[in-house]
């Protein structure tokens, strides 16, 4: 199905556009990160290299030395790139609608969730189905406490720590510390 510029649903996501969630080419792309991460998450930890083939084939790119334990949730999986050297504890939920990068040496608590997808505010487009997205960037050495909410659209500065439980409504800066809800820098490193 494409859109009123010839554009598939598909192009439209990746292209950060309004588009239509359940398209049947983005249907298929969802079932299929389903099952690799269906299949990660049922492998044991004692399997290493078999769950780093898998994460290899359900992500955009996975880091040396990285390591994601399950269970793990994504929309697409191919919109995430994860650096070298990062850890994401139980219970990452990464909804890839528009691409998330994490860079070299991120720490991720448990249940951390990166969320990109976005809706209109307007009720009919909504009941039409139109979603849109906007990317999260977080970047290197960075460390997400458990519980953390990192909205659309949001970056995140180097070496900065964000505690606990924070809803990270809009980007912060290198290098310091922020808790909250909304998060607000409480320090610079």
């Amino acid at each position: 199905m494409a859109g009123d510029d010839g554009r598939t649903q598909r192009q439209r996501m990746l292209d950060g556009d309004l588009y239509i969630a359940d398209d049947p080419e983005l249907a298929a792309d969802s079932r299929r990160a389903r099952q690799l991460q269906d299949r990660f998450n049922r492998t044991p930890a004692e399997a290493a290299d078999e769950r780093r083939r898998i994460l290899g084939e359900l992500l955009g790119a996975f880091g040396r030395d990285s390591e994601i334990r399950s269970p793990f949730y994504c929309d697409y999986g191919y919109q995430i790139r994860v650096g070298a050297g990062v850890f994401a504890n139980f219970g990452l939920v990464a909804l890839d609608v528009a691409p998330i990068t994490i860079g070299d040496d991120v720490q991720i608590g448990p249940n951390v969730q990166l969320l990109t997808p976005t809706h209109p505010s307007d009720a009919g487009l909504r009941r039409a189905k139109w979603e849109a997205a906007r990317p999260i960037t977080i970047a290197d050495n960075v460390w997400l406490g458990g519980g953390v909410i990192v909205l659309p659209g949001v970056s995140i500065g180097e070496n900065t720590v964000v505690g606990a439980g924070a809803v990270v409504t809009r980007d912060l800066p290198a290098d310091v510390v922020a808790m909250g809800s909304p998060a607000r820098v409480t320090r610079s490193l």
